[in-house]
């Protein structure tokens, strides 16, 4: 059975959960070791079950917890060269690094995994799929502009969180100042809306059946905003939400399932 949890998703912290009940594999760990035990107990798992760790980039928004919880818990952390040099935070031991890279195909445990380049204003950022008891599921958050490598690594996964980051007005008439949003808009920043809701469309129109918008801005975005441009794309297209694939938004603070 697999099990597909963002645990915490957005502009203040991003953490999710991917199991086949034998092997437990956290996404990222933007949040405190507290209460990354507390989200987990939500969901009936503990820290100590956590197989390991791996990460997409070295922002503090995915990397807020790693170094305490991989010491804590002898958790082993999975990430590019590039990632481990710049989590200097953290502070890792040589024991707890393993390096990996991208376009090539590794396995933890009972899962397989694929990390790709995602174009992000980071060291060596990239993006995950797992094969996880047969069935494809993706990680592709944090993207500035969507491209042919990031969806066709992606590319029939039956589930996906999916970053719907901003609502492009919002942000230009928002209190950012003016060199965070034009970071926001590049094409080394993130996704808004519309971008996520195309994608979302080309990935349904090639097999996936559940999509989890996340890493919503908290103040150039709002869960219904996000949610409304998908289902207005997907469904313009003729797509059947509930019937031909489930749509809803990771929760900020929570446990969301996908």
């Amino acid at each position: 059975m697999v099990t597909f949890v963002s645990l915490i998703s957005g502009s203040s912290g991003n953490s999710t959960l991917i199991s086949d009940g034998k092997t437990n594999l956290l996404i990222d760990c933007g949040m405190s070791g507290a209460k990354l035990k507390q989200s987990l107990a939500s969901i009936g798992m503990a820290p100590e079950n956590i197989h390991a760790l791996l990460v997409t980039h070295e922002h503090i928004d995915h990397t807020k917890g790693a170094g305490v919880i991989s010491r804590r818990y002898n958790i082993p952390v999975y990430a590019t060269e590039g990632t481990h040099i710049a989590m200097t935070d953290a502070k890792l031991s040589n024991e707890q690094i393993e390096l990996i890279s991208e376009d090539t195909e590794f396995e933890i445990g009972t899962i397989a995994i694929k990390a790709f380049s995602i174009p992000h204003d980071a060291r060596q950022p990239v993006g995950y799929t797992f094969n996880v008891d047969g069935e494809k599921c993706s990680i592709a958050t944090d993207i500035g502009k969507m491209n042919m490598n990031i969806l066709n690594n992606i590319k029939g996964s039956k589930k996906i969180l999916l970053e719907s980051n901003h609502d492009v007005e919002m942000l230009q008439y928002g209190p950012y100042p003016f060199p965070l949003k034009r970071r926001i808009l590049s094409d080394t920043g993130h996704l808004s809306n519309v971008i996520a809701a195309k994608s979302a469309l080309w990935l349904v129109n090639h097999g996936t059946e559940h999509v989890m918008l996340g890493h919503l801005s908290d103040k150039n975005n709002r869960p219904e905003i996000a949610m409304l441009e998908s289902y207005n794309i997907l469904t313009d297209a003729g797509v059947n939400i509930g019937d031909d694939v489930t749509l809803k938004v990771a929760d900020r603070y929570n446990p969301t399932h996908i």
